[in-house]
């Protein structure tokens, strides 16, 4: 377990590049599906044009995702808290965004718009990594 802020800092960083990748790649693999399966293109170059443009917004979001991440871990280490099993909750962060999407694409209704949509996101990253977070004092599970 890092004591050292600089070495839970570096876990930190870490962290909120893989939550960016889990994100992206779920992002990306919703994309895949909406654009197999729920959205209308009648010829190639549409097909493309709509999967590219889902990837690059889905790429935006898990950008903005892992900052959030960033600024909310690095909140967690000024307080003398470090994170763990990062892996974990990276692809927690993932799995939330796919679900989250996923159903608001099969179930119309569950689209809130915009704006609340990237407040859950938001809420939901921080709350994960809260959730990975201990006292930087305290000892390591054996």
């Amino acid at each position: 377990m890092a004591s050292d802020p600089g070495e839970r800092m570096k876990i930190v960083i870490g962290y909120a590049v893989w939550a960016t990748l889990c994100a992206a790649a779920a992002g990306v693999a919703l994309s895949l599906i909406h654009t197999w399966f729920f959205s209308y293109h009648a010829t190639r170059p549409g097909f493309w044009r709509t999967l590219l443009e889902d990837a690059a917004v889905t790429i935006g979001i898990a950008a903005g995702q892992g900052a959030v991440a960033l600024v909310t871990g690095s909140v967690l280490t000024q307080f003398g808290r470090g994170l763990h099993a990062t892996v974990l909750l990276g692809l927690l962060v993932g799995l939330f965004d796919f679900v989250m999407n996923f159903l608001q694409m099969a179930v119309p209704r569950t689209e809130l718009g915009w704006i609340p949509d990237l407040v859950i996101l938001a809420a939901a990253t921080i709350a994960i990594t809260a959730f990975g977070s201990r006292s930087a004092s305290a000892s390591p599970p054996p």
